[in-house]
């Protein structure tokens, strides 16, 4: 039988719970129609790319599937007629991967970076390069970047 990846997103509004509900749906039409779910992944909610039907978050949710061509275009079928699925996308794969896909795997790798060095803080809002203001005679910026102590050397010589 084909191997098959399937992600599809829910609304933001609804629970894991209910996410996990609907892949137990699909797994449940799977099985009737002579496949399985061999692998199954919540990815979380995550920020959407652009609005869809009002929504700016989803719940992903991967599946790796063994099934015959006709039970997946029910799956497809099934997913496209739920209100809470946004969107969703099958592809053929050669193989189903062991183990976590690259979505988990780098999750894992920023929780690892999230406590350790981070690097050279960026320039701020003072020592941004550009200017600010100044080029058109607006020296407030510069102004507020100096501490007091210049301030009071310096208050009547500009």
């Amino acid at each position: 039988m084909p191997l098959y990846e399937c992600v599809f997103i829910a609304r933001n509004d609804v629970t894991q719970q209910q996410v996990e509900t609907i892949a137990e749906q699909m797994a449940g039409v799977l099985t009737e129609g002579g496949g399985d779910v061999r692998k199954r992944e919540y990815w979380g909610l995550r920020g959407l790319a652009y609005r869809i039907k009002k929504n700016r978050k989803g719940h992903y949710m991967l599946l790796g599937v063994d099934a015959p061509p006709a039970a997946m275009q029910e799956v497809e079928r099934q997913l496209g007629l739920n209100e809470d699925v946004l969107r969703s996308l099958t592809i053929r794969v050669e193989a189903i991967e062991e183990g976590p896909s690259a979505i988990l795997a780098k999750r894992t790798d920023d929780r690892e970076r999230e406590r350790g060095f981070r690097g050279p803080r960026p320039p701020g809002r003072f020592s941004s390069g550009r200017g600010g203001g100044r080029e058109r005679g607006d020296d407030r910026e510069e102004f507020r970047a100096r501490p007091r102590d210049e301030l009071d050397h310096h208050g009547g010589e500009e």
